[in-house]
């Protein structure tokens, strides 16, 4: 009879636990589906393309601190900037912030300029890079005298492409890095001590695996770097949408049609595990044969390695479940 209870009550928790999955999954796809509204009701009313609001809000969203996990918009203007100056009252009239040469604009009718209103922000976003044109060249430059930082131009002008590539942002899927078919092993190395070039921490989770392991993308993003490293050997880097640039080393060369400036999906092959590196190009053998995967944090000002393992862990079980 206990035994029985014990069934039912597991038999219980599993379900409400299932349904708590689905329920968190639809919320999640709801919101990408609320943002890409906006950022399309915007390209109607500015002609300025939805993917480079949708890059631009995208960006935002990891560089801004402190934001909720559901939030809709991470856009945010400096309050001087919005209702103008010598607005100190921020009164939301559109008409009144427009006579304080405020940047704040109404997007949905309503006569009121709205911080908080997304589709406010969203069509003020767009009437500032109107400010310079609709071109792409346009929208560069308008980034450029907005953040002052060519990582960043280049960052939301490359998960631009990205968008408008695959007409969608709810892009979610991942691999693992090296074919799971054949044989491999690793286990947490980040921040141990390497010796070569000096001493410092390696910034990264070893993949042992043969030679001629193919090696894949493990997100969607664009091909940054590639080409011979000192300590890495022929190596590729790969930013992706959110902001996080994806190091693969030691290789023993490339796909063929692998490129700087190409986009990439989970799964894509980039090249083959190999044991390059730890000298001038073309230099091998100096280790056993292993892929070196690093990942790297960017903040809008600075960038910053962290590990790589927990994530590889969560792909590697996507991957075998696929």
């Amino acid at each position: 009879m206990h035994v029985k209870r014990y069934y039912f009550s597991f038999l219980f928790i599993l379900c409400l636990f299932s349904f708590t999955q689905i329920v968190n999954a639809e919320d999640e796809d709801n919101i990408y589906d609320e943002r890409l509204a906006l950022y399309k009701k915007t390209e109607t009313l500015t002609q300025i393309p939805w993917y480079y609001i949708a890059a631009i809000d995208q960006y935002e969203r990891q560089v801004q601190k402190d934001l909720e996990d559901d939030q809709l918009i991470s856009i945010k203007f400096p309050e001087e900037s919005w209702f103008g100056v010598g607005n100190s009252s921020k009164v939301k009239d559109s008409r009144i912030i427009t006579m304080f040469d405020g940047k704040g604009k109404d997007g949905n009718g309503d006569n009121l300029a709205d911080p908080q209103d997304p589709e406010d922000v969203l069509y003020s976003l767009a009437s500032f890079i109107l400010e310079y044109g609709k071109t792409e060249d346009d929208i560069k430059i308008a980034l450029w005298n907005h953040y002052q930082r060519e990582l960043a131009v280049h960052t939301i002008k490359n998960t631009a492409k990205v968008f408008k590539k695959y007409q969608d942002i709810n892009l979610t899927k991942r691999d693992f890095p090296v074919a799971i078919n054949y044989n491999y092993s690793y286990r947490s190395t980040w921040g141990d001590g390497r010796g070569f070039g000096g001493r410092r921490i390696h910034e990264g989770t070893d993949i042992f695996a043969d030679y001629g392991t193919p090696v894949k993308s493990t997100t969607y993003g664009v091909v940054e770097l590639k080409g011979w490293n000192l300590y890495g050997g022929w190596r590729i880097g790969i930013r992706d949408i959110y902001n996080i640039y994806h190091y693969y080393a030691h290789l023993s060369g490339y796909e063929d049609d692998i490129k700087v400036g190409q986009i990439v999906e989970p799964g894509d092959v980039l090249g083959s595990v190999g044991s390059t590196g730890y000298g001038p190009p073309g230099t091998s053998g100096k280790f056993p044969p292993h892929l070196h995967y690093g990942m790297y944090k960017d903040n809008g000002y600075s960038e910053w390695s962290f590990d790589p393992y927990p994530y590889l862990k969560k792909w590697e079980r996507m991957a075998k479940n696929n």
